[in-house]
């Protein structure tokens, strides 16, 4: 496999983090096969929990592969956070249309210097009551698209365990299996080269997000019970999804 250039403080916060990582929490990686040997393309997991920036760029360190996300703005100005952030090369995604249009180029860029860039098609951790992906905004089909690159399909399952969506405290004994796995990039083909109106982007947003889901009900080995959330009709509110948590699970939720 390729080997990616590593920023030194991704690879300085890694000395100290993934050994840590080690310790608590046991992996079940596979299909690391389908990731692309060469040339920048798009990473498109699930997101379960806050951990999840720290477990997938621990698995992509461990593949060669420096992490590289769209990140929310707000995180560049939080003490020693930002300044980790911004040194690490991560991209801010900023609310305003004219700065998320911004994150796209600048993502874009990345890409196509052959860099790996790391959305999560759901735009926020999942509000499923039972974790299971929610639908996709169209940021990473959109970046795959313009770029005709690969649009990589990542399916990680264990984070919710140890810290549940929405909670702050972790719970990380007994050690929970963190697993993780990587499918065939999603065959945009008879998109490719056509005109990105939105009906596009949401046909390739749905593929992704049936992909995702169809991965993660193998490992589960059930399907969802019941429709997926449309995270365009998510609100400030989260009160219903907090009535919807399991025990202790309800006291904190993201602001």
């Amino acid at each position: 496999m390729e080997r990616r250039p590593i920023p030194r403080t991704i690879r300085v916060v890694r000395f100290f983090v993934r050994p840590l990582l080690m310790v608590l929490m046991k992996r079940d990686w596979q299909g690391m096969e389908n990731l692309p040997v060469s040339g920048g393309y798009v990473l498109a997991p699930n997101h379960v929990s806050h951990l999840d920036p720290f477990l997938i760029g621990h698995f992509m360190l461990d593949n060669n592969i420096a992490p590289r996300f769209l990140a929310k703005d707000t995180l560049f100005t939080v003490p020693v956070v930002g300044w980790i952030v911004r040194h690490a090369e991560q991209i801010p995604v900023y609310r305003t249309s004219g700065g998320a249009a911004e994150s796209l180029r600048a993502a874009a860029a990345a890409i196509e210097a052959d860099q790996v860039i790391t959305v999560y098609p759901e735009g926020t951790i999942t509000r499923d009551p039972d974790a299971w992906p929610m639908s996709a905004r169209t940021g990473a089909v959109r970046l795959a698209l313009m770029t005709d690159t690969p649009l990589v399909p990542m399916m990680q399952w264990g984070a919710q365990e140890i810290l549940w969506p929405y909670t702050k405290v972790p719970k990380f004994f007994p050690r929970k299996t963190i697993r993780i796995r990587i499918g065939p990039p999603v065959d945009l083909s008879d998109l490719r080269g056509r005109e990105i109106t939105e009906d596009l982007l949401r046909e390739a947003s749905e593929r992704l997000m049936d992909t995702i889901t169809a991965m993660m009900s193998e490992l589960r080995g059930e399907l969802p019970s019941t429709p997926r959330i449309d995270v365009h009709s998510l609100g400030r509110s989260r009160t219903n999804y907090q009535s919807t948590l399991r025990g202790d699970d309800t006291k904190e939720l993201e602001g």
